[in-house]
């Protein structure tokens, strides 16, 4: 067995492993499935095993692959923490850093922040990736996620970034049509355009007035899983819809959308999410610290 191993060809292992596939490890990682596929063949002499089972459809991890998982995680994880100790001490974090979002808030606040960071903060190698749905951090891998909404599973750490709410509205020509609801239970007899985004309940929404925390089952011609395309249909007068703050605000501002039941609100505040055995880490630290301070200001 050769020991001269690159660190390298253990993040492309680790990444097959979780990916499950060579071809979405490439993806994730920027390159070619065919160089994956060398650099794992090339680890696999080194070791002396086969790590992966591989036919036409789909690769399974041996025994020896789950061994050589295990080892491989916590080899990086050391050398990562070797990286940043010196780092620190240098004054500037370095090394990888994977981060995750949701498709609308990712891409028009978070994306733009991110590449300040990287800017900042040149040694940090930073892999940005959006997603329709709740992500579980340490299965997938990622080292932050940067979440909507205050439900936090207990396990994670989570540093609040930004306070939002979601609020209902419409364009004032579907008013004009269909009339102002004045009551929750009124939305039922409206056109509301549902999104199922992330862990959002599709046809739920749960909202806080001034008798406390509501329910209403809601209905619609028009749902998605794009917060994006529901705000857009709003805008073109296709119903009621429930939307952060944050993205509804320049539309509210010109008029162009108009508040529904203003005294009704859902709580969805901005959190830097984490794993625990992250808690210390100071790549993570200063990122979750850069996007406060920047996502403030905005």
């Amino acid at each position: 067995m050769n020991n001269q191993i690159e660190q390298g060809d253990l993040r492309v292992f680790v990444c097959v492993v979780r990916q499950g596939s060579f071809s979405a490890a490439a993806e994730t990682l920027g390159m070619s499935a065919a160089f994956v596929s060398k650099r794992i063949g090339i680890l696999e002499r080194q070791l002396a095993v086969r790590l992966f089972e591989r036919s036409t459809r789909r690769i399974l991890i041996t025994d020896a692959g789950e061994q050589a998982y295990g080892r491989a995680q916590l080899i990086l994880e050391q050398l990562d923490d070797m990286l940043e100790v010196l780092g620190e001490r240098q004054r500037e974090p370095a090394g990888r850093l994977r981060i995750c979002s949701s498709f609308g808030f990712g891409r028009k606040v978070v994306a733009p922040v991110i590449a300040q960071l990287a800017a900042a903060y040149p040694r940090l190698q930073i892999r940005f990736e959006v997603f329709d749905r709740l992500v579980d951090t340490l299965a997938e891998g990622f080292d932050l996620d940067v979440r909507i909404g205050d439900a936090i599973a207990p396990q994670l750490v989570a540093r609040k970034l930004m306070a939002n709410h979601r609020i209902l509205c419409a364009a004032p020509g579907y008013i004009a049509r269909h009339g102002m609801p004045r009551t929750l239970a009124e939305l039922a007899g409206h056109q509301c355009l549902t999104i199922k985004e992330r862990d959002h309940p599709l046809g739920s929404w749960r909202l806080t007035g001034k008798h406390g925390e509501e329910t209403v089952r809601v209905s619609g011609a028009l749902s998605t899983n794009h917060g994006e395309i529901a705000l857009r249909w709003a805008v073109e007068g296709a119903g009621i819809v429930l939307r952060s703050q944050w993205d509804a605000r320049a539309y509210l501002a010109d008029g162009t959308l108009v508040p529904v039941l203003p005294e009704y609100t859902q709580p969805a505040s901005v959190w830097a999410v984490y794993p625990q055995r992250l808690a210390g880490s100071g790549r993570v630290r200063v990122c979750v610290e850069y996007l406060r301070r920047h996502l403030e200001q905005a």
